[in-house]
């Protein structure tokens, strides 16, 4: 992609409106703590001290908005208690630059490496940052600075206590990333009544699994209903794959088919049911129809085989889904923990024993091509310059153009740059608008609060429709603030923006200058990927081979390895898709066939999956050598594809050839393995090329992008000479 189109794309992404549901209780109980917070500082201290309570109470209630499954009330706190030490170290050490910018510089980088820890984390660090250029302003001493920090603290446990007393839909996050998890597996069923092969994006499952981890304390008031469905949905799965799919299913056509059509769109309308149960927290409503097709008659029914044994065993994990769909209403709690072995839920570590996990990412992260290292030392950088350039500049309000940078800065090219558009565009269409009503009104600190106060919850309410829009009621609300303190306008408006300009190009500069661009590695990310894939296919056919529990569970533990690989590929080729830099090791088309090659070879192993016999079973000990050559052929063709050379698979052939010249073997697992090895040869087909096909392959991506770029600027002149 050329810069003029990914810039066009950034501006675009930028400002594009989310559609997402808005959440306007949750808004207005977290603005309720900024206007407790705000009022109480003017009544008994002053506006400068209802500045900082503002800035805590805004900031934490703005932690709690950001996707994660620990208690809101932990959020708030944390959030509170960084902003609160961020600014009392910032004071002592801002009397001097040869003090402050060490500082600045060493919080701004630990702030970027948050990022290794997750998304929410790496955000609500870099607020601590914004406070630490913002709050030194204030304090007069090193008292007053206590002070402050205490009244930021306040702030988070204002809200914290509001999240307490005034519950707002009590495990709502939850609940709809278990019923978004039911809700795709029904989706799935409805594309196979028409597509048999189409793919699932295990994505939803992956989100469900990580709302699952609850601490001890979550677990002991979780509702009953969060507890069981996620592992249903697993299993199912790969029920309804199998009885769709030609090749170990139904027949291709004929009643058999027709069977199976009727069966997939029951088993979604039931799925559908049980996603609105566990959202609304109502009983689970199936259509009689539905109810009526998921019978199975053993005199009538027309499936044979294996098709018939996956519509029977999808019949019974439809029942069970149901069964504890229908406790949605009940106010039921899970058990306690029995023990490691039993424990019937996945653990999240508290507070304190995740120190550790965080020291042990962190690490992980701190090597110079890592993402996260290179967006902290950007962080470092950019603050630091930052706040060098503006207190050289004739203006007030220095600050505003390090925390410009810092906020919008993100680990990629196309989220920094389309969140630099975006807080430019709401800075001034908030500070013009903050602006007229403040000329308007006149100098009146109270009224100044309440219009800071609804800001406030305008910018909570359009927190998730797009960046662009709750930044401008954010700006807005900082005008507020600051005409509460007697600040004119004339003074801060033109500041404001000149500085949030200077911030955004900053932040887009560091990015050109020290960039981490996904691209090149993605001949990496897809090794991985493959990789994991085999490792996940092997473990199925053992699986298969000695049917034991031990097996299971490793194959479990694969399967989910394998997701996370599919999920790193999926967003680093996204990503890569909207850097302007041209191709490296693979072009966009090899990526895209070898995506879908793989995404066939996952698709045969779950195939394989829904088969595996229960413990003690009958065993299959040709899938053993299949699953040795597996392995070995897919770890040795990552390293292959890793280091640009072409893949080959020997050992699956010779496997194969032998396991197809012997007449024992389940013909639903022979037929699984003989469309991995197809989906292999699509692979080696996809990224295989001489020196010379390289060559040429690389010019001919370039003209490609050229013309897609040419297309664009004649597109656009059009456009330009008709308006």
């Amino acid at each position: 992609m050329s810069w003029l189109r990914a810039l066009r794309e950034v501006v675009r992404s930028g400002l594009t409106i989310e559609e997402t549901r808005l959440e306007p209780l949750l808004a207005l109980r977290t603005a309720a703590g900024v206007a407790i917070i705000v009022g109480s500082a003017l009544w008994l201290a002053s506006p400068a001290y209802a500045a900082s309570a503002a800035l805590g109470a805004y900031s934490a209630g703005a932690a709690t908005f950001q996707r994660t499954w620990r208690p809101r009330k932990v959020i708030a706190l944390g959030a509170g208690a960084g902003l609160a030490l961020s600014t009392f170290v910032g004071y002592l050490a801002a009397g001097r630059l040869v003090t402050f910018l060490p500082l600045l510089a060493v919080w701004a980088f630990v702030a970027g490496m948050a990022w290794a820890v997750g998304s929410t984390a790496g955000i609500v660090a870099a607020t601590t940052v914004g406070s630490m250029l913002v709050t030194i302003t204030l304090p007069t001493s090193i008292g007053r600075a206590l002070e402050h920090a205490g009244v930021i603290a306040l702030g988070g446990v204002v809200q914290a206590l509001l999240i307490l007393l005034v519950p707002i839909r009590r495990w709502g996050a939850h609940r709809d990333a278990l019923a978004d998890a039911l809700a795709a597996v029904a989706d799935h069923a409805r594309r196979l009544r028409h597509d048999p092969t189409a793919a699932f994006d295990p994505e939803p499952l992956m989100t469900a699994r990580d709302a699952a981890a609850v601490t001890p304390s979550q677990a002991r008031t979780r509702p009953t209903v969060l507890h069981g469905p996620r592992g249903l949905a697993e299993r199912i799965l790969p029920a309804v794959a199998a009885l769709a799919d030609p090749d170990v299913g139904a027949p291709a056509e004929g009643a058999g088919r027709d069977r199976a059509r009727e069966l997939l769109g029951a088993a979604a309308d039931v799925l559908d049911a049980a996603a609105r149960s566990i959202r609304r927290g109502t009983p689970a409503e199936v259509p009689p129809g539905s109810a009526d097709v998921l019978r199975v008659d053993e005199e009538h029914e027309v499936l044979e085989g294996p098709a018939r044994q996956a519509a029977e065993r999808l019949v019974k994990l439809l029942g069970e889904a149901l069964e504890v769909a229908g406790s949605g209403s009940t106010r039921g709690t899970t058990p306690a923990p029995h023990g490691p072995a039993g424990a019937p839920f996945l653990v999240r570590p508290t507070m304190l024993r995740l120190v550790p996990v965080v020291v042990r990412a962190v690490r992980r992260e701190l090597r110079r091509d890592s993402p996260v290292f290179r967006h902290a030392v950007r962080l470092a950088a950019v603050a630091v310059l930052g706040y060098l350039i503006a207190t050289r500049l004739p203006l007030g309000h220095g600050y505003w153009a390090p925390i410009a940078a810092v906020m919008v800065m993100r680990p990629d090219f196309h989220q920094t740059y389309a969140r630099a558009v975006a807080r430019l565009a709401g800075t001034l269409a908030g500070v013009a608008l903050a602006t007229g009503m403040a000329r308007a009104l006149g100098p009146d600190a109270h009224l100044f609060g309440v219009l800071a106060v609804v800001s406030a919850g305008l910018s909570y309410t359009l927190t998730r429709t797009g960046y662009a829009y709750s930044q401008c009621f954010t700006a807005a609300y900082v005008v507020f603030l600051l005409a509460m303190g007697g600040q004119a306008w004339e003074q801060t408006v033109p500041e404001r923006v000149v500085l949030t300009l200077l911030g955004g190009a900053l932040a887009m500069l560091a990015y050109v200058v020290f960039p981490a661009w996904e691209t090149p590695r993605l001949p990496g990310r897809l090794a991985d990927w493959l990789a994991a894939n085999g490792r996940y296919a092997a473990a199925v056919l053992r699986s298969h081979a000695e049917p034991t529990g031990e097996r299971r569970a490793d194959m479990r533990r694969a399967q989910l390895a394998s997701r996370e690989a599919r999920a790193a590929w999926h967003e680093a080729y996204d990503q890569a898709r909207q850097e302007p830099v041209p191709p490296r090791g693979l072009t966009s088309r090899e990526a895209e066939e070898a995506q879908e090659a793989l995404k066939g070879f996952d698709r045969a192993a779950m195939l394989m999956e829904s088969h595996v016999p229960r413990a003690g079973g009958r065993l299959a000990p040709e899938a053993k050598r299949f699953a040795e050559a597996l392995e070995a052929d897919t770890a040795q063709a990552a390293v292959d594809v890793r280091e640009h050379r072409n893949p080959e698979w020997e050992r699956v052939g010779e496997a194969l050839r032998a396991w197809e010249g012997s007449a024992a073997g389940s013909p639903v697992l022979r037929r699984g393995a003989e469309l991995q090895k197809q989906a292999l040869e699509d692979l080696a087909t996809a990224v295989s090329r001489t020196p010379l096909e390289r060559d040429v392959g690389s010019v001919r991506e370039e003209q490609r992008v050229r013309a897609a770029a040419a297309e664009d600027g004649e597109g656009s002149g059009l456009a330009h000479r008709g308006g």
